[in-house]
């Protein structure tokens, strides 16, 4: 058990996963803080000090304080278009795209870059492959 415990914890997708949590950590930071040191006080000023946090509603016994989902919900928001222009500005700078860079080889089903036309684990030749070497010429070929 200890093994295939050790096993699992050394796969690159546990190890990618975890750097993941720990990065996207560290980016909520930086998002709140734009969101809360210069968004808000922004949007604070525009609103003349308005604090939604202190509108509740009493009804029977209970309070319902739905200053605080008017908050949460503008929150989201500016934190939505924040990230929008983060990622917008990103992809200028290098574009994703949705094409496929790899390929499988029909043969070893092995993973092989999508323009290769011959694989380099199995050596098969695939699709689009030509050796020009292969084939002998007439003029070279002596009758007698």
């Amino acid at each position: 058990m200890w093994k295939e415990f050790k096993n699992f914890i050394q796969k690159g997708n546990v190890l990618d996963m975890a750097v993941g949590i720990i990065m996207g950590t560290a980016f909520t930071a930086i998002v709140n803080s734009v969101v809360e040191d210069l968004l808000m006080p922004i949007i604070t000023g525009l609103t003349a000090g308005v604090d939604f946090q202190d509108l509740v509603v009493n009804v029977g016994g209970a309070t319902l304080k739905f200053g605080n989902l008017i908050n949460a919900i503008i929150t989201f928001l500016i934190i939505s278009l924040v990230l929008f222009l983060i990622l917008k500005s990103m992809h200028k700078i290098e574009p994703v795209s949705d094409e496929p860079t790899t390929k499988e080889c029909r043969y070893c089903k092995s993973e092989i870059a999508i323009s290769a036309t011959r694989c380099p684990n199995c050596t098969s030749e695939l699709e689009g492959y030509h050796n020009e070497h292969a084939h002998t010429h007439s003029e070279n070929v002596v009758v007698k």
